[in-house]
């Protein structure tokens, strides 16, 4: 059976970035991850305009950086001085094939945890693969991993995530050709498209990898067996409740 498609957040680069945020965001979208870094030394010349355009739109924003197998602090280095994402954007290892010159699963742990130190924002690192995450891990579940949200790239209507998961955070349901519809998005044209199970309103308040704050009033339901001719008493929040009020 084939998945609903929420399409809520786009990621570019300058092979497509978008004409017009206001469109990007009356079409319903209301994130774009784009691509800030590549290696070692390589910098996308339109990263800064284009994350102004789209924060001015009221988009949410975050930043990827595209593996290889050269020297991780390096590759964390670039990242940092070039996007070195601010508190409320998303940041996100690109772990894809990459022509021979692909990250292994010890580097990217490496990547991951050595920015994730550098912001002070452990566990909040996004991981982007298909493929190469489950050639590289197998059946194995993998913790480190496992315990950040996945943003599978899969082009087929029925997507399926590595064992280290239970289902995926985004899914990269198209590349703008191939894959589920739709392909376009008014503002950029063909462009890659992401899915998003839950509502707009959750996405933007689990953006950033931030825990929410449990409620500080939980109602919670407690039976008490109590034998016959014994009286008891509870404190709940500091108020006495006798065997009568129970």
């Amino acid at each position: 059976m084939s998945e609903a498609i929420h399409p809520l957040v786009v990621d570019l680069s300058h092979y497509e970035p978008a004409d017009d945020y206001a469109k990007v965001k009356a079409a319903g979208v209301v994130a774009v991850i784009y691509k800030a870094t590549q290696g070692q030394g390589w910098t996308d010349d339109t990263y800064v305009a284009q994350q102004k355009a789209a924060k001015a739109a009221g988009l949410k924003w975050g930043a990827y950086h595209f593996a290889d197998g050269s020297d991780v602090d390096g590759q964390v280095a670039n990242f940092m001085e070039f996007a070195c994402p601010d508190p409320d954007e998303l940041f996100c290892l690109d772990w894809e094939d990459n022509e021979g010159d692909m990250m292994s699963a010890a580097q990217a742990k490496e990547w991951i945890e050595k920015v994730e130190a550098a912001l002070g924002r452990p566990g909040e690192c996004v991981i982007y693969s298909g493929n190469t995450i489950k050639e590289a891990l197998g059946d194995q579940s993998d913790a480190f991993f496992g315990v950040r949200r996945l943003w599978l790239c899969q082009y087929g209507t029925t997507p399926e995530v590595q064992a280290s998961w239970v289902t995926y955070w985004l899914w990269q349901f198209t590349d703008g050709e191939d894959g589920p519809s739709p392909h376009a998005i008014d503002g950029i044209g063909h462009c890659d498209i992401n899915s998003y199970a839950g509502t707009a309103d959750q996405l933007i308040a689990e953006w950033t990898g931030t825990p929410q704050p449990e409620p500080d009033d939980k109602e919670v339901m407690i039976d008490i067996m109590v034998p016959e001719g014994v009286s008891v008493s509870i404190t709940v929040n500091g108020e006495i409740i006798t065997g009568d009020a129970l």
